[in-house]
């Protein structure tokens, strides 16, 4: 299949985690004028499912974000600020281990905690050492959809010292009987982080169910402290299914509340 990647992108092959069993690849979109000012540093978005962001060749089904020719034209437009997005492959068939915090009643999954350390311990020190970014939490983002959505909150939540922008998009709420929805409920603090959330109202079987969970996530997000409209968005998208072509077209969204210009 023919490449489809826009921009100044970077690949990665084989990032190893002495945290997880499988190496990885991580690919790089830098900004348009990355290369003009040196001394210029830029905020960071990390996503999950990365073959899936910037190139058809790669991505599930052959279906793309499309999230390099977004992310140029909206910081060529003004529209929100530059900034660098790593994109972090899955496993493959270890993805849904990887992407949620705990086991469900099958006995799968749960290496969520894993995985954050490799992001966290490994690949944020080896971007920041590589890439002239802003360290900090208010400058640096994590997303994802789907499981990729679940995984990123929960992260969000264990690590707001170190992520500060958060892109939930279309969580998997409904894994081991809702458990991320207890844990917002029993948050003692609120993290400083910003959200945005967002589903579909044609996701999946239960397209009713899914989008009531995502409301109740809003709301418990609303109970402990986060502001509709200020440090926390929440988008219904009508029609839309769970699928690479519907997050491909809200991403423009998430980018433009959590990174404006």
């Amino acid at each position: 299949m023919v490449h489809t990647l826009t921009g100044n992108i970077q690949l990665h092959r084989s990032f190893h985690s002495r945290h997880l069993p499988d190496d990885r690849d991580v690919i790089v979109y830098l900004p348009p004028g990355y290369g003009d000012d040196p001394s210029r540093r830029y905020p960071v978005l990390y996503l999950q499912d990365g073959q899936n962001l910037f190139d058809s060749a790669t991505a599930f089904l052959g279906v793309e974000w499309g999230l390099d020719e977004a992310a140029e034209s909206l910081i060529e437009r003004g529209e929100i600020g530059p900034l660098i997005i790593v994109g972090i492959y899955n496993a493959g068939v270890r993805r849904v281990s990887e992407y949620t915090p705990v086991r469900d009643r099958r006995g799968r999954g749960g290496m969520a905690r894993r995985y954050g350390r490799m992001i966290v311990e490994e690949l944020k020190p080896f971007v920041d050492r590589r890439y002239r970014t802003c360290t900090g939490p208010a400058d640096t983002g994590l997303g994802g959809s789907s499981l990729g959505g679940l995984v990123s909150l929960f992260l969000g939540l264990q690590y707001p010292e170190v992520f500060g922008k958060l892109a939930i998009m279309s969580p998997s709420v409904w894994w081991a009987n809702r458990d991320i929805l207890q844990r917002v409920r029993r948050l003692k603090r609120r993290p400083a982080a910003k959200i945005w959330l967002d589903i579909g109202t044609a996701e999946g079987s239960s397209p009713f169910a899914v989008q009531r969970d995502a409301q109740e996530l809003k709301d418990a997000l609303v109970e402990k402290g986060w502001q509709l409209g200020v440090d926390l968005a929440f988008h219904i998208d009508e029609g839309a299914g769970h699928d690479e072509k519907a997050w491909g077209y809200r991403i423009q969204y998430a980018l433009k509340f959590l990174f404006p210009a």
